[in-house]
């Protein structure tokens, strides 16, 4: 009985911990010592690794380690770290990795990404991985994305790292005379603040000129196919509904093949571009089936690449500068992830009134960016895919969840957007994904409960507010 007791207080602590591990108002504690490692290949500058030692004291990092290594040895360098997070013997602050190799050898990020989330010191906590290209022969000195973020950690430690980031990017584009973009991509739950000024004060509002310009025309596109989906037809209202209430003039198309897919985004960039007055933003929204390898299933049961999608809109001259929202509510793959955190009885859960898990996928946030602002990453945009904001309902290889009243995604996004219409973007839809991360999925054909998480991906350049 003893035995039971105490493990039962274990796994109480421990969700607690997790709890408490976002803090008040939606922000990570950040309780627990913070953590950083360079990870970086013979060819990087001395100069590009003492700017990241600068940032991370700037961040308040207590302990900064430095391997060198060659690329095809990040993996067991990353394996090595963990397994001495978890030798700790209690829970971490948070994990900030700098990956630093020459431009285009970084094929694989997501394996390292996988082998940190499976820190068991990080369950709960944000790991950030920042991934940084340099170009061979360039110049030794780190360029706009390094030394801005440099700067601004220095002077703003209040802002949470995607307003942060947000601020770099513009800088970085205006610097490199818009040629590139950094990119990010984030699964966190919550604000992460990484100053060290206290992070539940008062955020300083940017100044006016950091902000979308969203007096011109709106326009969305909503795609859905709706034959085969039980609960579409649901999100389709629900989001045609709030694209009103935002003032977005809305199309919507339901059940378009994979070539009317194409084509309809084709005809929305054609009339924009010849729309007479400004047009200050768009929002598409592509709701479908998913293929094994992140496609589109169009009504006809043919395959469409999202990227195809993408890009045809960042072909658009009237959205040039201008905010380009996407919203992918279609399976990933067949992953059903059964969540990561203490393992505890089923009827452990039921009594303390709460999930133990978390996504597997969850409060992980990658930057990639150019160190030298020579050459863009492989996988960060050039100057044509600043300024997008895509969001996928699943994390990549894994299932989205949908049932008769809707998907989890699409509902939770329009409840959070309308009670708070007026905050930044990016904020909501952290918001958004840590209410997606609390559900518990039954479905009729997976007998154990499972969970989802959002990926958010975003070039932004300013802060993006959609009421005034």
């Amino acid at each position: 009985m003893a035995f039971l007791v105490a493990g039962t207080l274990q796994v109480a602590s421990q969700i607690a911990d997790a709890r408490e591990s976002l803090g008040r108002k939606g922000k990570y504690s950040m309780r627990g010592p913070r953590v950083a490692l360079t990870l970086s290949s013979p060819e990087v500058s001395a100069s590009i690794v003492a700017v990241l030692e600068g940032v991370f004291r700037t961040l308040g990092f207590e302990s900064c380690q430095r391997r060198e290594a060659s690329v095809q040895g990040f993996l067991g360098e990353l394996a090595a770290f963990r397994e001495q997070l978890d030798a700790l013997g209690g829970p971490v602050g948070c994990a900030l990795v700098a990956l630093v190799a020459p431009s285009g050898q970084l094929k694989q990020p997501q394996q390292l990404v996988r082998e940190l989330s499976r820190c068991g010191a990080l369950w709960g906590r944000p790991k950030v991985f920042l991934l940084l290209s340099s170009a061979p022969g360039a110049a030794p000195e780190p360029g706009a994305f390094l030394t801005g973020l440099s700067e601004l950690c220095g002077r703003f430690p209040h802002w949470s790292l995607l307003q942060l980031l947000t601020e770099v990017f513009c800088r970085t584009a205006e610097e490199s005379e818009a040629t590139y973009c950094p990119v990010l991509r984030s699964s966190l739950r919550g604000a992460l603040c990484l100053g060290d000024a206290e992070p539940w004060g008062p955020e300083p509002e940017p100044s006016p000129t950091a902000r979308y310009d969203l007096s011109g025309t709106r326009a969305a596109l909503l795609l859905s196919v709706i034959h085969g989906r039980p609960g579409a037809r649901h999100d389709v209202e629900a989001l045609g509904t709030l694209c009103q209430a935002l003032s977005f003039k809305t199309t919507l198309r339901t059940d378009p093949t994979a070539q009317a897919f194409q084509e309809e985004l084709a005809q929305f960039r054609e009339c924009l571009d010849a729309h007479r007055a400004p047009v200050s933003c768009a929002l598409v929204a592509l709701m479908a089936h998913g293929g094994p390898q992140g496609q589109l299933l169009g009504a006809d049961g043919r395959e469409v690449r999202p990227e195809a999608l993408v890009q045809e809109l960042s072909r658009c001259r009237a959205l040039c500068g201008c905010p380009k929202i996407f919203l992918l509510q279609a399976c990933r793959g067949g992953h059903r992830d059964a969540g990561v955190g203490p393992a505890g009885l089923p009827w452990f859960r039921r009594w303390l009134r709460a999930s133990p898990t978390t996504p597997s996928h969850a409060d992980v946030l990658q930057i990639y960016a150019d160190a030298q602002g020579s050459s863009p990453f492989p996988t960060a945009g050039s100057s044509d895919q600043a300024d997008i904001l895509t969001v996928y309902a699943a994390a990549e290889g894994c299932v989205a969840y949908r049932d008769e009243t809707g998907s989890d995604f699409i509902q939770t996004l329009v409840e959070v957007f309308r009670a708070d219409p007026g905050r930044e973007v990016l904020e909501l839809l952290t918001e958004v994904n840590r209410r997606v991360c609390q559900l518990e999925v039954l479905g009729p054909d997976c007998p154990e409960r499972r969970k989802a998480c959002l990926e958010i991906r975003s070039s932004l350049r300013r802060r993006l507010c959609l009421q005034a």
